[in-house]
């Protein structure tokens, strides 16, 4: 099996033609979009060949792009505001009224204070003693704008 260095290198030195029959290969036998560049072509191929080798897009992202699709779709406006999307084992500090508070994101929620929570909002709720926007009062969200 030939290497996917070596895979890549023979799609920058591949002929047009070559370009279309690889892919047909890599599309089930549909052809190759008019006036798609080499360049293009050859990146797009490389993508398919690095996809097939480590795996594809994530189902969260392949959702979302669909639904930046259907945006376009439907009118042209993308909403493209990013979620932020936290690991497990990120430490979130918020400091309030001179005390700093850590919460630690685990698989299924956060920790804080040796509670499991599932959502930031509850524990922002109990430092503050008000109703606050758990992933705004930790700087993950800004404020929502009128």
């Amino acid at each position: 099996m030939i290497g996917i260095d070596n895979q890549l290198a023979e799609l920058a030195t591949m002929s047009p033609a070559q370009l279309r029959t690889e892919w047909r290969k890599a599309h089930k036998g549909r052809t190759m979009p008019a006036g798609l560049g080499r360049d293009l072509a050859s990146r797009a191929l490389a993508w398919r060949v690095q996809e097939r080798i480590s795996g594809g897009l994530t189902p969260a992202t392949l959702r979302q792009l669909s639904r930046l699709a259907q945006q376009l779709e439907n009118g042209g406006e993308l909403d493209i505001a990013r979620e932020v999307r936290l690991k497990p084992g990120t430490r979130l500090v918020r400091h309030w009224h001179g005390e700093p508070y850590t919460v630690l994101v685990l698989e299924d929620g956060f920790q804080f204070q040796d509670r499991h929570y599932r959502s930031l909002t509850p524990i922002a709720r109990e430092i503050t003693g008000a109703a606050w926007s758990g992933p705004r009062f930790f700087g993950l969200k800004g404020p929502t704008h009128a």
